[in-house]
């Protein structure tokens, strides 16, 4: 088939939906489909790079305590509609379609069979809320097919556009971390606490700073690893100055290959998210290094990581709390032995290539149902999937 993925935010810059987009599309590519990602500019770039297909302008705006895109152009609709009208997809595979204003326009002027994967969790969404008024009515006639990657996504997805979901989940690539090593200039005998995240108020590094200042007064010899950047950053620092506290280390932004030595480098990696999470790929990437995992006990994690099995799970913003977990992991070599295995063992069923598959599998299903109802829509060129033999959707 050819397929295109849209997304709303600027691919590839860094963010949870364009490594799901990206990885989507390699998985799909390997199963021998023809896939664009559709997507908008930032800054001078080309119209057209490869299989990456720009439209309209996007602009960064704040966005569910974090920041998100807002894409926007003058000749918005003719642009779509020469590319859609160019391309003829079989099917487009919208992400995040409530975010304004591509993949809602994309939506509305598609004559392919429409998926969405919904993957946003948060108590109060404006683009949802925006897109859900400006385009429920037309997302509930024209969407084929829905998935949200977790329990939460979709139950928050529901509010908005009531309807069936398949669940399929955010993967991660294992084979990134089964040859990685850790990074000798962390190897010194001290055990690695290791943060990755934005640096802003729901990813909890404040309540983490006060939790990693107990473990050190406990008298445990570690460093906490802090990888990211963000708003919060020089409140962080200022914390860690004015309490005088050693052993952290603000690394910044790092590059894919050391972000996964990092993870091979850390004896237990510490998520303490306030909420709003839909999933939780950094606990993927913990698990698929083996590294015990110590996080807040939210919705959007419970359906990664099983308490006490992956990892330990404390309260959201407890820094006691934390605390107590951290040193209950670095303080018993056998835990952190049994939580970084359990990991290891559960996460091989998020390997993107049996995500990627699942997608596809799903595709299959919505394409015989309206097959089967003689609504195939009029760009829709390729073969109908044949039933699987190993059962139904």
């Amino acid at each position: 088939m050819k397929i295109g993925l849209v997304t709303p935010y600027v691919y590839p810059l860094p963010g949870g939906v364009n490594d799901h987009v990206g990885h989507l599309y390699e998985g799909l590519r390997a199963q021998g489909h023809d896939v664009r990602i559709l997507t908008a500019s930032h800054g001078l770039q080309r119209s057209s790079e490869g299989d990456v297909i720009r439209i309209g302008k996007g602009f960064s705006v704040p966005a569910n305590g974090s920041v998100g895109t807002l894409t926007v152009s003058p000749r918005y609709q003719s642009q779509i509609r020469a590319v859609l009208e160019r391309e003829r997809f079989d099917l487009l595979h919208f992400h995040e379609p409530f975010v304004p204003f591509l993949t809602l326009m994309t939506l509305r002027d598609s004559r392919s069979v429409n998926v969405a994967t919904f993957h946003a969790f948060a108590g109060f969404a404006p683009g949802y809320q925006l897109g859900g008024r400006m385009l429920g009515p037309v997302a509930a006639s024209r969407l084929h097919g829905r998935i949200a990657v977790s329990a939460a996504a979709r139950h928050f997805a529901d509010r908005y556009l009531p309807g069936d979901y398949k669940v399929i989940p955010n993967g991660v690539d294992l084979r990134r971390f089964a040859h990685a090593v850790p990074l000798a200039r962390w190897q010194d005998g001290r055990s690695n606490i290791l943060f990755v995240g934005r640096l802003e108020p729901r990813k909890g590094l404040l309540p983490l700073l006060k939790a990693f200042r107990i473990v050190r007064k406990a008298g445990c010899d570690c460093r906490l690893l802090v990888v990211g950047s963000g708003p919060l950053e020089r409140e962080a620092r200022r914390y860690v100055m004015t309490r005088r506290l050693g052993g952290v280390e603000f690394l910044g932004r790092v590059s894919d290959q050391e972000k996964v030595q990092l993870f091979k480098t850390a004896d237990v990696f510490v998520s303490p998210a306030t909420g709003r999470e839909s999933f939780g790929i950094v606990l993927l990437e913990a698990m698929a290094a083996g590294t015990a995992i110590v996080c807040s006990d939210i919705h959007g994690y419970k359906g990664v990581v099983k308490r006490d099995e992956q990892a330990l799970l404390v309260p959201p913003g407890d820094h006691r709390a934390l605390a107590e977990a951290i040193l209950r992991v670095v303080g018993d070599p056998a835990l952190s032995a049994r939580l970084g295995a359990s990991g290891l063992e559960r996460v091989q069923a998020f390997g993107w290539e049996r995500i990627a598959a699942r997608v596809e599998a799903y595709y299959g299903f919505v394409i015989r149902r309206l097959a089967a109802q003689g609504a195939l829509p009029p760009h829709f060129g390729a073969e109908v999937p044949p039933d699987p033999r190993s059962g139904s959707m």
